[in-house]
């Protein structure tokens, strides 16, 4: 039902547009009562009266005039009805909630940013369902851009998938899960033989490798140097790389030490052969979440896609690298 809102403003001139009025006439040349019409809107009936007056001063006619006990519709107003209806109607439609979207009938490219690990962890299996029950939806995936950009609040981007660190203040933000990081080393590097030894060995040895840094803005200095400078130790970061899959492949061929998230850590080190081990120092978690801007939010289509996000995060095993 649409909703009718009075209010006392002075009456509109002849021109100007009022959808409360045409759903107040409708309902009274539907009814042929000012007491039906109300009960139908829900109004009480000196407010239907007064709305029935203004129409008759936009429309220049009676609308409806008495006949003994009745009130009985002029010319004009049967004239209208026809056409009243059909203009309710489209209203209606209009104003309706956004049916839930058909996943096959869809034709849609989605434009998705995430960095390299979350997509080897993540993307396979989004593809795959997104694939099976939307075969005409095409996803775009972009890489983290260097610097944080309004693409969401610009439109060239339809969901970002990540460590959000400063979302635009509009910007909506839904939390996926936590991940935490593992030190990851070719085969028979020395820091492998203090695995087993004691956590305090292992930050002895874990220190005194050469490690590569993995950072968009090519920072050196995070919150692993933080808990080891608690112990009185120092870490030598030799690199920085802005890819965690090129970071891997440098340590593959040296004896380079690498920090990765758990999830990816099941696959890329994996795949290059290489061994990870547990970080011997206490990290605060990587938040992921997805976020996407307010203009999308009621979109059944983007819904749709945020659904299979959450659900396929959700379902992969350990997709955040939750401890």
């Amino acid at each position: 039902m649409i909703s009718v809102v009075h209010s006392s403003a002075d009456v509109p001139h002849p021109g100007s547009l009022d959808l409360n009025l045409l759903v107040t006439l409708d309902a009274l040349l539907e009814e042929g009562s000012v007491t039906g019409a109300a009960e139908r809107l829900r109004l009480s009936a000196p407010a239907v009266s007064r709305t029935l007056g203004r129409i008759r001063t936009v429309l220049g006619d009676a609308v409806l005039v008495r006949a003994g006990r009745n009130l009985v519709p002029t010319p004009y107003a049967l004239e209208l009805r026809p056409r009243v209806r059909v203009l309710v109607e489209q209203a209606r439609t209009v104003l309706a909630p956004q049916p839930a979207a058909d996943p096959a009938e869809l034709t849609r490219r989605f434009t998705l940013q995430a960095n390299e690990m979350i997509l080897t962890a993540f993307a396979a299996q989004l593809i795959g369902t997104v694939s099976r029950h939307a075969p005409g939806v095409v996803l775009r995936f972009l890489p983290e851009a260097s610097e944080e950009t309004p693409a969401l609040r610009d439109g060239r981007l339809d969901l970002e998938i990540g460590v959000l660190a400063r979302p635009e203040p509009e910007i909506l933000v839904e939390p996926l899960g936590g991940t935490r990081l593992v030190g990851v080393v070719r085969p028979g590097h020395p820091v492998l033989e203090a695995v087993g030894q004691g956590k305090r060995a292992l930050a002895r040895a874990f220190a005194a490798a050469d490690h590569i840094g993995v950072s968009r803005k090519g920072r050196v200095h995070g919150p692993v140097d933080e808990r080891l400078a608690e112990l009185g130790l120092r870490r030598r970061v030799v690199a920085t790389l802005p890819s965690y899959t090129a970071a891997l492949f440098l340590c593959r061929e040296t004896d380079l030490v690498c920090l990765t998230p758990v999830g990816a850590a099941e696959h890329c080190p994996a795949a290059l052969g290489l061994c990870t081990f547990e970080v011997p120092v206490s990290l605060p978690p990587l938040d992921i979440g997805m976020a996407w801007h307010p203009r999308d939010d009621a979109d059944p289509a983007h819904r749709w896609l945020r659904d299979r996000v959450r659900e396929v995060w959700r379902s992969a095993p350990d997709p955040a690298g939750r401890p």
